[in-house]
């Protein structure tokens, strides 16, 4: 009996000694967006930061394709070790209700850890599109051309993509969906011209914006942005009762010990008090996240049924 007790004290000495010490090695966070993406926009800053702080490397793992969907597989099957972790978006929500037969499930595979992020996401068109410069002209042009504007989103089953589909229903008009493997490779097409317009998040849109290679026509939340408060909201442009957003957040394979969900919980929201920390994600248009496990873990149950129900109205049918 007394060799048993002292078995599992030194087994709990030992599992609370590797908590203490974690992380000892290089650490994985699969982000399943393209590179440029707005993932990549706040992801990327976070891993260098805890690169600092926690004293190893926070790599960043792009593993792309379905709309989130293909990293948010690859990251479900990853050891619940506290060495792998994955950067959720709100795709991944959406995902949810579209896919019947997705092989994995956010409440079941994943540990939720914090929201990172809010972005808004902003009506842009390209320059090119010299007649298209409010809400009220796309709607007035679309219904006179159907199908000639197109929108390009990050991939089907995306926020874009939702956002776009919502448009189309709540506007009466026809636009061509034009998806890619990512918010980065839509970009450089929206730049080129090649796309039309896009329902971006504004933390990868506002720089483009700010150099004048693109035009905001509308923000997609109820209140105006603080990044650029003269772009006006979609219901003020002309579209009452139209409202998205997208946000990003830290999740962990599911075992992933509690201990090491809790310290890297408490790091992160350390990071997002950062006053430097919190401007430059604020200048690129993003609002700093923060919170508890188990506030994501009840975010995230409410944007599943939220984004169902924006999924059904707009006609889309699971896959």
């Amino acid at each position: 009996m007394i060799r048993v007790l002292l078995f599992v004290l030194a087994a709990l000495a030992s599992a609370t000694a590797q908590a203490q010490a974690w992380p000892n090695k290089p650490v994985t966070m699969i982000n399943p967006f393209a590179p440029g993406g707005g993932v990549d926009a706040f992801g990327r800053p976070f891993s260098i930061y805890l690169s600092r702080t926690l004293g190893q490397q926070f790599l960043v793992e792009n593993l792309a394709g379905a709309g989130g969907t293909v990293g948010a597989t690859a990251a479900s099957k990853r050891p619940g070790d506290g060495y792998n972790f994955f950067l959720g978006a709100v795709h991944h929500t959406i995902a949810e209700s579209l896919y019947t037969k997705l092989p994995y499930s956010l409440e079941r595979d994943f540990v939720p850890i914090t929201v990172l992020a809010y972005v808004p996401n902003v009506v842009v068109v390209h320059p090119k599109h010299t007649n298209l410069n409010s809400i009220r002209d796309v709607i007035a042009f679309a219904k006179a051309n159907p199908g000639k504007l197109n929108y390009g989103s990050a991939g089907n089953g995306t926020t874009h993509h939702l956002a776009g589909e919502l448009f189309k229903t709540m506007a009466g008009v026809d636009l061509t969906h034009i998806p890619y493997k990512g918010a980065g490779p839509m970009m450089q097409d929206l730049l080129a011209g090649q796309v039309d317009m896009a329902f971006d998040g504004m933390g990868t849109s506002a720089p483009q914006i700010k150099a004048g290679r693109l035009k905001a026509l509308a923000v997609t939340t109820e209140k105006r942005s603080f990044v650029d408060p003269n772009v006006p909201t979609m219901q003020e442009a002309g579209l009452p009762g139209y409202e998205t957003s997208t946000w990003g957040g830290l999740l962990a394979p599911a075992g992933t010990p509690k201990a090491t969900v809790a310290k890297l919980n408490a790091e992160v929201n350390k990071i997002l008090a950062m006053p430097d920390v919190r401007q430059k994600l604020i200048d690129n248009g993003i609002e700093p996240g923060s919170g508890s496990p188990q506030q994501f873990h009840d975010f995230l149950g409410t944007e599943m049924v939220k984004w169902a129900k924006v999924a059904k109205d707009a006609g889309i049918q699971p896959e």
